[in-house]
């Protein structure tokens, strides 16, 4: 009985996704292996071998074997490589080559080079001729994704331990194989390919995190702020888990003139697509800004651009512009749909919003908008803060039970209310009071605002502050 003959058939245990998951490589119940259960809990099918051999000094007799369930395994059987290649579908989950299959290769159809090719061992090949690793590399090509068994003579361990080297996941010997070790040996190569997958795939997903981590920091702004005698500070946190950045954006230069011109956007949405719209806006503004363009001129040209870019017409963008005198005395502020700074004179001054009330709409929203720029009186020592609407859209206020809150039944679904700007100018008089500046007073707003909202922010958050003392 030949080696297809000596063992029986019974159903698949998983597959290899072709997309490269492993999809059921865990449900080797005939194994031992926790698996996928059907309706009555025993596992939904068994394991499919696909036993590659041809050995012309008579086939190899393998002992019986039976899953935990008793029922034989099933063993599909080729030939040459061209039937393993048509035989190799995903419900096979490990493949049994034997060495010394003879002229595997050139049966496959697989055209030989005709320059010789390294071996394993660093043997030269003759072209046209196959020997056993160069036949276990084709099987390796043929099945990326498929754990493989090495089966060569006892007395030829050497070229056993290269098949490992090459890619196989074990090798067995013919005088030695029963079913016990069989057994063994198909569970260790299927949970090593297994976790070589998972590493793979680990490794791979850890490298492209790594290249979008590298890419998100490259494209956040370096303010351009040389010979300027203004400070800045700047925070920003994306809304997106485990990004760097949101649909916000905010941006900071000088120009040749001495005038210090700054910005600060938010795209609606908050996925990668809105960040990659916010980051085209910043650059477009930064390069329309060095251009020599300001206010109402410089927010049409960048509607063009939103319009040009975006995937919908319902994506928009606000924003808010603010250009400081060369003195650093006054200012000219465009708003498009986006909230008035905060200003803080000098004397003690309570924090202020600008004046918003000649503002115009978001970009995106009207064709032929247009957009006033006013101009500021700021004085001698001051601090202005600009930020997106992330920082005033939190929550205060512990939330009312479902039964009704402590006011009563009338109470009952109560909505936390929203930070909003007056919220956000008592934080920052606040801390102002208790000396913060700068950094600290950032540090110190973005610190209460997460903490009245009880947890993060779901909404992207930028804020930069500009100082002149």
């Amino acid at each position: 009985m030949g080696l297809a003959g000596s063992v029986g058939a019974v159903g698949s245990a998983g597959a290899v996704d072709p997309a490269g998951s492993v999809s059921a490589l865990d449900a080797l119940g005939s194994l031992g292996v926790s698996g996928a259960m059907g309706g009555s809990g025993e596992p939904a099918s068994g394991l499919t071998l696909l036993v590659i051999e041809d050995d012309p000094a008579g086939p190899v007799s393998v002992p019986r074997m039976l899953d935990a369930y008793g029922r034989p395994v099933r063993v599909r059987t080729a030939r040459n490589l061209t039937e393993a290649q048509r035989l190799l579908t995903d419900d096979v989950h490990c493949i049994l080559l034997d060495l010394a299959l003879t002229g595997g290769v050139a049966e496959s159809g697989a055209a030989e080079s005709a320059e010789p090719s390294a071996s394993g061992d660093g043997r030269e090949l003759t072209p046209g001729v196959a020997d056993e690793l160069d036949i276990l590399r084709h099987v390796l090509r043929l099945a990326p994704r498929h754990a493989v068994l090495a089966l060569t003579d006892g007395a030829d361990a050497e070229r056993a331990a290269d098949a490992v080297r090459v890619g196989a996941q074990d090798y067995l010997f013919r005088d030695e194989l029963d079913g016990r070790l069989l057994s063994r040996a198909i569970r260790y190569a299927v949970e090593r390919k297994r976790a070589d997958l998972a590493q793979r795939q680990l490794t791979e997903s850890r490298l492209r995190a790594q290249e979008n981590a590298r890419l998100e920091r490259g494209l956040l702004p370096r303010p351009l702020l040389e010979g300027s005698e203004l400070k800045f500070a700047a925070r920003y946190r994306p809304g997106r888990s485990r990004a760097l950045l949101g649909g916000d954006f905010y941006d900071t230069v000088r120009t040749a003139d001495g005038v210090v011109h700054a910005m600060i956007g938010d795209v609606c949405g908050h996925g990668p697509d809105e960040a990659a719209l916010g980051v085209e806006l910043r650059i477009a503004w930064r390069a329309l800004t060095f251009a020599g363009l300001c206010g109402d001129e410089l927010l049409g040209n960048l509607q063009k651009v939103l319009e040009h870019e975006r995937a919908s017409d319902e994506i928009f963008a606000t924003l808010c512009t603010v250009d400081i005198a060369p003195d650093g005395r006054s200012a000219g502020v465009c708003l498009a749909g986006h909230p008035s700074p905060l200003f803080v004179g000098s004397g003690g001054a309570a924090p202020r919003l600008l004046p918003y009330d000649e503002g115009g709409p978001a970009l995106g929203l009207l064709p032929k908008a247009r957009w006033p720029r006013r101009q500021v009186e700021l004085g001698r020592a001051w601090s202005l803060m600009m930020y997106t609407d992330g920082l005033i859209e939190g929550r205060i206020g512990a939330e009312a039970p479902a039964g009704g809150g402590p006011e009563g039944p009338g109470t009952r679904g109560r909505t936390r209310e929203r930070l909003g700007q007056s919220g956000m100018l008592s934080i920052v008089a606040r801390r102002m009071s208790e000396g913060a500046r700068g950094e600290a007073l950032l540090d110190a707003t973005m610190g209460d605002v997460h903490a009245l909202n009880g947890g993060e922010l779901t909404d992207d958050v930028a804020v930069i502050l500009l100082d002149r003392d």
